[in-house]
């Protein structure tokens, strides 16, 4: 009888200790955390900037982008990349000082209005995303300029804010959290850089590519490829169609 129990108990501490592996690693979801590093204030005008570890530029962008869907995003870059939302601009950047992190720059309206410089977005967003951000009904409503010749938290040396950064404060803590994003299932490191290049003034950002080593790429036709997780436009080998034939484009 007892060696009966004792053999049962176990089976029940096995069958314990698998359902436990099983429900800590079944969904392979999990939070990321990224501190907040750096603070600019001035009023309403306020930017928050944020580290991300180990991690590349389109990896955290794709982040941002599945936990809070953008107005518009940029088209895929090693370096440098835009999210938009309303009354928001987040700009991800990679760390020229620690190559392997990524910067997370989270502006809000004014600031990007007093600081910022639209000719230099016009590099990265369409004009009717600039005219939201800067005011005006038109593309001539923002004047081209905006509000000063910043580019960014990396660039602050060559184009300074007006509001200089400042390590963040226990009131600023309050007031930003530390961000928190969902990883689902997958790690992301710093890998080769890519060869995409920024889109063009009024491209459309919309087209998912197909996947690529060092990003996640949500399901995109397979007419559709580039090296990330936009459409780069690149068009397939045209090919012509004779009875029981197929006619492929020779080299040039």
């Amino acid at each position: 009888m007892k060696e009966r129990m004792s053999r049962w108990t176990k089976i029940i501490l096995a069958l314990s200790l698998v359902v436990s592996l099983l429900s800590g690693c079944g969904s392979g979801s999990s939070k990321i955390t990224y501190p907040l590093e750096s603070v600019s204030r001035n009023g309403n005008s306020t930017s928050y900037v944020y580290r991300a570890a180990g991690q590349t530029v389109p990896a955290v962008a794709e982040q941002l982008a599945d936990q809070r869907r953008p107005e518009q995003t940029s088209v895929e870059d090693p370096d440098r990349m835009f999210l938009v939302y309303n009354n928001e601009l987040i700009q991800v950047q990679r760390d020229p000082a620690k190559p392997e992190d990524t910067l997370i720059e989270v502006d809000s309206q004014q600031y990007v209005q007093q600081n910022y410089s639209s000719s230099f977005l016009q590099g990265y967003l369409t004009a009717s995303i600039l005219q939201s951000l800067f005011g005006g009904g038109s593309y001539g409503g923002y004047g081209g300029y905006g509000g000063g010749t910043y580019r960014g938290y990396t660039s602050q040396s060559t184009y300074p804010p007006k509001t200089q950064y400042n390590k963040p404060s226990t009131q600023d803590m309050k007031q930003a959290p530390p961000l928190t994003v969902d990883k689902s299932g997958s790690i992301f490191k710093r890998g080769s850089s890519s060869s995409s290049k920024r889109s063009g003034y009024g491209s459309d950002v919309t087209n998912r590519g197909s996947p690529s080593s060092g990003t996640i790429n949500r399901g995109g036709s397979s007419s559709n490829k580039s090296g990330g997780f936009f459409s780069s436009g690149n068009s397939a080998p045209k090919s012509s169609f004779g009875s029981g034939k197929i006619r492929k484009r020779g080299r040039r």
